[in-house]
C-alpha cells in the first residue's frame, strides 16, 4: 500500500499503518487517512462541494486529496480508496451539546442532492428484509442471534409503522430543518469520525440527536437527561419531534452489533451487553415519550407506555 500511495499522490513516506479498512500515514507533520471509498461517484461530487462550503464557513472537516491523475478515487483490486487530509485534533470530543449546535452549520438548498436521505420507513424496510433473509441463510450457528432477533426486527416494523404513520397524518413540511448529518454517530465522538466527510448526508436534524442519545444510553450515559436538554434548546415543529421519537425506537445499535457479528466475525459479547438492557432502553422509550409529550401531542406506542416495567 505504501508504494502505492507514494505513486498516486507523489509522496515520499517510510511507514504506513495498515488496518481492515484504510492505510494511515504522516506525512510533513500531516496525518492522512488513505480510505475504503463505498460511496457513489455522484455522492462524491457533492461531498466535494460540502467540504468547500464548510472549509468557507470555517468549519474545517477533514479535506479529501486529489491523486495525481487529477482524480479523487484509486482502485484497489476491486475497490476504490479515497485520501483524507486529518484535520484538527482527531481525538478531541464532540460533545452532545457539540453535535446540536453543529447542525445547522450547512442546511440543504438542494433537495435534489444525492446526499438527502429522506425516506426512513422505505429503508428500514429493506434492511430488515435484508436481515430476515440472511438470518435464514447464515445465523443457524449463531444462538446468541437467534434468541434476540425476531424482538428487534419486532422493534425496527414499530418503528416502521410509527413513520408511515405521520407521514400520513402529519408529513414533512417546509419548516422542517433538513441539515447536515451522519451515516452513523460514533461512541466517544470525536473529531476523526465526526469531521469525516465520508459520513455526511443530509437529513432531518432530529437524526445526529437520536443517534447520539441512542449510543450514549448503551455507552452508560444518562441519555434522558440529554433529550430533556436538547428539548429545552430546540423548538421542532410536530413532524421532527415525531420522527425524533421514531429513530428512538428504531434499533441501530442491535442491527450495527449484528452486522459486526454476521459480516466480519465480530464479538457477539456486544449483542448480549445489548440484549442485557432491554428493559432499561424500554423504561428510556417510555419516559421519552412523556418528555417529547411535553411538547407535543404525540402517537403513543400503546404496548410500550401500557407495559410495567
Amino acid at each position: 500500500m505504501k508504494e502505492l500511495i507514494n505513486y498516486y499522490y507523489n509522496f515520499d513516506i517510510e511507514e504506513v499503518e495498515e488496518k481492515n479498512n484504510f492505510t494511515s500515514f504522516l506525512y510533513r507533520g500531516e496525518e492522512y487517512y488513505f480510505v475504503f471509498f463505498n460511496r457513489t461517484e455522484e455522492e462524491l461530487k457533492d461531498l466535494l462541494e460540502i467540504n468547500y462550503e464548510l472549509n468557507l464557513k470555517g468549519f474545517m472537516v477533514h479535506e479529501i486529496i486529489m491523486n495525481r491523475l487529477g482524480t479523487y478515487l484509486v482502485k484497489v483490486g476491486d475497490v476504490f480508496y479515497i485520501l483524507l487530509k486529518i484535520k484538527n485534533n482527531k481525538d478531541e470530543i464532540i460533545s452532545f451539546i457539540n453535535v446540536c449546535e453543529n447542525l445547522n452549520k450547512l442546511k440543504l438548498n438542494n433537495s435534489n442532492s444525492k446526499l438527502f436521505r429522506n425516506n426512513w420507513a422505505m429503508l428500514w424496510s429493506k434492511k430488515v428484509d435484508y436481515f430476515e433473509y440472511q438470518i435464514k441463510e447464515l445465523g443457524k450457528n449463531k444462538n446468541i442471534i437467534i434468541d434476540s432477533f425476531s424482538y428487534y426486527i419486532g422493534l425496527a416494523e414499530n418503528a416502521i409503522s410509527y413513520v408511515n404513520k405521520i407521514n400520513k397524518v402529519i408529513g414533512i413540511s417546509k419548516f422542517d430543518n433538513i441539515v447536515l448529518s451522519h451515516r452513523r454517530i460514533f461512541y466517544p465522538n470525536t473529531n476523526l469520525n465526526y469531521l469525516n466527510p465520508l459520513s455526511f448526508i443530509f437529513d432531518l436534524e432530529v437524526r445526529d440527536i437520536a443517534e447520539y442519545l441512542k449510543i450514549e444510553f448503551f455507552n452508560n450515559e444518562d441519555s434522558l437527561l440529554d433529550l430533556k436538554t436538547i428539548l429545552k434548546m430546540h423548538n421542532f415543529t410536530p413532524y421532527s419531534y415525531h420522527m425524533l421519537y421514531a429513530r428512538l425506537l428504531y434499533p441501530t445499535y442491535y442491527f450495527d452489533a449484528y452486522e459486526e457479528v454476521m459480516n466480519t466475525n465480530g464479538d457477539e459479547n456486544k449483542i448480549i451487553a445489548i440484549v442485557n438492557k432491554v428493559d432499561d432502553y424500554e423504561l428510556f422509550l417510555k419516559e421519552a415519550y412523556f418528555e417529547i409529550s411535553k411538547y407535543v401531542n404525540l402517537e403513543r406506542v400503546d404496548w410500550l407506555i401500557k407495559k410495567e416495567l
